[in-house]
């Protein structure tokens, strides 16, 4: 079955950094579209950015020149870097094999603070 297992997470000041990774397994990761999601404190699940089998990556305007997600398919691993967090960066993060995060794994929480 799909298995999907997020690290990377933790607390970082404003301006910091972080390197998200999902660990995929159970399908056949190079032939998806992955993506990231991601849910703050009280709010419902985002869309924060996606990346084709052949590289092609998109956006939210949220995230847009502060976040790159790329993938490594020979190692079946997803990954997003974080740069330039903003206390509004401070949420719970997904990776997914659909853009509305309904298959998921359990999450990795980031939290920006000073």
């Amino acid at each position: 079955q799909v298995q999907l297992v997020e690290s990377g997470g933790g607390l970082v000041q404003p301006g910091g950094s972080l390197r998200l990774s999902c660990a995929a397994s159970g399908f056949t990761f190079s032939n998806y579209a992955m993506y990231w999601v991601r849910q703050a404190p009280g709010k419902g699940l985002e869309w924060i950015s996606s990346i084709n089998r052949v590289g092609v990556t998109h956006y939210a305007d949220s995230v847009k020149g502060r976040f790159t997600i790329s993938r490594a398919n020979d190692r079946n691993t997803l990954y997003l870097q974080m740069n330039n967090l903003k206390p509004e960066d401070t949420a719970l993060y997904y990776c997914a094999t659909d853009s509305m995060g309904r298959n998921r794994g359990q999450g990795t929480q980031v939290t920006v603070s000073s």
